[in-house]
């Protein structure tokens, strides 16, 4: 595939790439704009699987709602000027809008007209999912400037029996224990808050597949949110507590600004340990939130009796940024340098999530160091202080401490202890403890 050597090499322009091409469709939580963008994705991922659920399938306390497809849609003025139109930008029509085709006068519009009186020049993001109704988002300044007359209001939509659209891929592991990544893809034309997450978690994927070793599964649900995570927890839950080791949730991770992590509901799984690890070595002014700032799938990852150890590593955090659900959230929002710093993050999370394990020194006392060559040695940098290291590294290992600890205890990334962990095995002075 022609894509393929940018997937690996230049993260950051593949990961922009793609979400250049994603960026036009609309997607909403079902319909043909979700289908189309998995079956984009599936050009990158071709063990993905797409499932169809149908409408009015129980699952917990939702069921799927019907199928919205969408063919275009115009708000003309009294002198047939166009004030909105679907074909210019996909986020002036309300999403899930009844078919309409409709005159009115301009009183009689107003209650279906969306704008933001904050900022005059962004075009609103709007549904309305589960109460039937209809309307068109403009900019306040559009708004602001409409005639009085009469206004022919046309959406030509769907709502019908259908389903609703899902992929899910996995990749098997030495063990059955999994990481699962959880990204959505319900939004139209927003490129942060909807795209930055499904391009990375694709990327994520493919550096998960191209490692040597991978002791856990790995699993990726590319969903609708809220209504998919609640779909996809109704047919797998007992599987997912049974197998999930850590996860995270992938969302507004394109842009350059800030990173962010989002606790899971108690804050003390494995996954928040390994993303506060990381981003305290990579970006120590990174912005913490707890689970009372939730606002994405991870309400349902987390919920009482679900309980799964899912937390979130963002740029800026969805709501925390002026451009979130408006028209400003277009390509210029993300860059390549973004969305790469936030795969880097994310891979470093993947590593030391399978890097993470349980080791216990062979000898009893301390051991001859120098017999080894490792004190102090040529080999080893710094001498006898890295050979220093290397024994602190042992006193640790306990067969009961996990490496994480380790790190956290010795004030370095797991990333840099791996490596000596590895001259300790290759010694014959460590060994897995599991």
């Amino acid at each position: 595939m022609e894509q393929e050597p940018m997937l690996l090499e230049k993260p950051g322009a593949g990961m922009h790439a793609l979400a250049r091409r994603l960026f036009p469709i609309c997607r909403s939580i079902t319909g043909d704009g979700v289908r189309e963008t998995l079956r984009i994705l599936q050009e990158y991922l071709p063990e993905l699987v797409i499932h169809e659920v149908p409408t009015g399938t129980k699952c917990l306390d939702w069921e799927v709602p019907h199928e919205w497809n969408i063919e275009g849609a115009q708000l003309i003025g009294p002198e047939g000027e166009v004030v909105a139109d679907f074909a210019v930008n996909n986020l002036h029509v309300v999403g899930y809008s009844e078919p309409v085709d409709l005159e009115l006068s301009l009183e009689e519009l107003q209650p279906y007209l969306h704008s933001l009186p904050k900022q005059p020049d962004a075009i609103p993001y709007v549904t309305s999912y589960y109460r039937r109704t209809w309307g068109f988002c403009v900019s306040q300044q559009v708004r602001d400037g409409l005639k009085p007359g009469t206004y022919r209001a046309v959406i030509r939509s769907s709502l019908t029996e259908g389903s609703l659209s899902y992929g899910e891929w996995i990749l098997p592991g030495e063990s059955e224990k999994e990481v699962f990544l959880s990204t959505y893809v319900c939004h139209p034309s927003l490129a942060n808050n909807e795209l930055s997450g499904p391009v990375v978690t694709t990327w994520l994927a493919r550096y998960m597949q191209s490692r040597e070793r991978r002791r856990h599964t790995l699993r990726v649900v590319f969903i609708p949110e809220t209504i998919g995570s609640i779909v996809y927890l109704s047919r797998h839950l007992d599987e997912l507590k049974a197998r999930v080791s850590a996860g995270y949730v992938v969302s507004c991770v394109g842009d350059d600004r800030v990173y962010s992590y989002l606790a899971s509901r108690h804050g003390n799984t494995l996954a928040d340990r390994v993303a506060r690890h990381v981003l305290g070595h990579l970006q120590p002014d990174y912005v913490s939130y707890a689970y009372l700032k939730r606002g994405s799938d991870e309400r349902n990852y987390c919920w009482p009796g679900v309980d799964l150890p899912m937390c979130s590593v963002m740029r800026t955090k969805y709501g925390m940024y002026p451009e979130y659900h408006t028209s400003m959230d277009d390509m210029e929002m993300i860059t390549e340098a973004g969305l790469q710093g936030a795969y880097e993050a994310l891979v470093r999370c993947l590593d030391c999530l399978e890097d993470c394990q349980i080791y216990r020194t062979t000898v009893l006392g301390e051991p001859q160091m120098g017999r080894r060559n490792l004190y102090p040695s040529t080999s080893i940098k710094q001498g006898a202080y890295a050979a220093r290291g290397l024994v602190d590294i042992l006193v640790y290992s306990d067969g009961q401490t996990d490496l994480l600890t380790v790190a956290e205890t010795l004030g370095r990334p797991l990333w840099e202890i791996v490596e000596s962990v590895k001259i300790l095995v290759r010694e014959g002075l460590l060994e897995p403890a599991e």
